[in-house]
């Protein structure tokens, strides 16, 4: 829509509209199709129909005959170019769509069995939500800000983009540029030993987003609403990490009472899933079981997306079997669950100030 304000010439002369996993498999095979998991995630989309929202872009001057046939993760799009495999000295392969959205490959790696957890793909971003057989679209999901996006199999990501290790990175980053490099493994031991239950911020404030200087971002927003100021390093990690977990249980409780059903267990995947210490603050702030790894999910998901496409696995369901048999997980089981209680109660008012 901003091209087409700004009356940009490559509008006009477009032909065909493919996001970037569908522009790598053209280079690879000089088929093009929209693969569904990254076709959701455009805003050019309606998750009811399942369909390019051509109403809509029509209505917005949006050329709509640039956008073209939306195929399933696990389509086979054909073979590899000839030019290609001859110089690469490759046989005659198969290219196959997986799910180009890195999370929808993520979660297709999840170690479950059943239905009833919440998935929690853990890194910069912290992706939490529950896979649906169709989308959840009324007021209370627009005003809990939660997305319908493709998955694998034709489900719905039901989820909520939030906050991650974003605060901790760029506090990390901070001390870098100061003279002082600390590892994650580092940053997590300051974390640990510092005192629980200081102070705590909201980490869906826009304040966090792209702060000058995160720990002075972190130290304002805390005399700001009334906090002891944290000013060593250990107390404003564990601010961060308690705080995170905290809005884990926000978003979790929301996503409870939207899809009116329980989910005992948060099965957390991806690079975050290495931080132990906020494993178990997330177990415990939820007082639901947490199970994290595998790390390289997307990876993996996507590996399994091809197999499922190539016939070696029968379903998403078998495939996620495999991972469990594959990788190793762990389990955190809540703990000190009345006094994580407390600090919920204050969060949930730092939320509402």
């Amino acid at each position: 829509f901003a091209m087409v304000q700004a009356n940009d010439p490559a509008l006009s002369i477009a032909r065909t509209f493919l996001t970037m996993p569908d522009l790598f498999n053209f280079f690879l095979t000089g088929v093009k199709f929209n693969e569904f998991s990254n076709a959701t995630t455009t805003q050019c989309f309606n998750p009811v129909t399942k369909n390019w929202a051509l109403e809509l872009l029509a209505a917005l001057g949006i050329p709509t005959q640039i956008f073209g046939q939306i195929v399933p993760p696990a389509s086979v799009l054909g073979n590899l170019r000839p030019s290609i495999a001859a110089e690469l000295g490759l046989a005659e392969i198969s290219v196959v769509a997986s799910a180009g959205h890195d999370t929808a490959s993520a979660v297709a790696a999840v170690p479950a069995s059943t239905d009833d957890y919440i998935y929690l793909s853990s890194g910069t971003w912290s992706l939490i939500g529950v896979e649906l057989a169709e989308p959840l679209i009324n007021v209370e999901s627009l005003a809990a800000n939660m997305t319908n996006e493709g998955g694998v199999g034709g489900k719905i990501r039901f989820l909520k983009n939030i906050v991650g290790l974003w605060m901790v990175q760029e506090c990390r980053r901070q001390w870098a540029s100061q003279g002082t490099k600390y590892s994650y493994v580092d940053l997590t031991q300051m974390a640990a030993a510092a005192p629980a239950f200081g102070p705590l911020v909201d980490p869906g404030n826009n304040r966090f987003l792209a702060p000058e200087d995160m720990v002075v971002a972190i130290q304002t927003y805390c005399q700001e609403t009334g906090q002891i100021v944290p000013t060593e390093k250990g107390a404003i990690l564990r601010c961060s990490l308690e705080s995170l977990a905290l809005e884990y249980r926000w978003v979790a409780e929301q996503i409870d009472h939207l899809t009116g059903k329980k989910h005992p267990v948060i099965h957390i995947i991806g690079g975050g899933a290495q931080n132990k210490l906020l494993n178990q603050f997330a177990a415990n702030a939820t007082g639901r079981t947490v199970i994290a790894g595998p790390v390289e999910a997307t990876a993996i998901g996507n590996i399994l997306v091809q197999a499922i496409a190539m016939g070696e696995i029968a379903s998403l369901a078998e495939g996620r079997e495999i991972v469990c048999n594959s990788f190793e997980v762990e389990t955190y089981e809540p703990q000190e669950v009345s006094t994580w209680g407390e600090a919920y109660q204050r969060y949930t008012r730092l939320k509402e100030m």
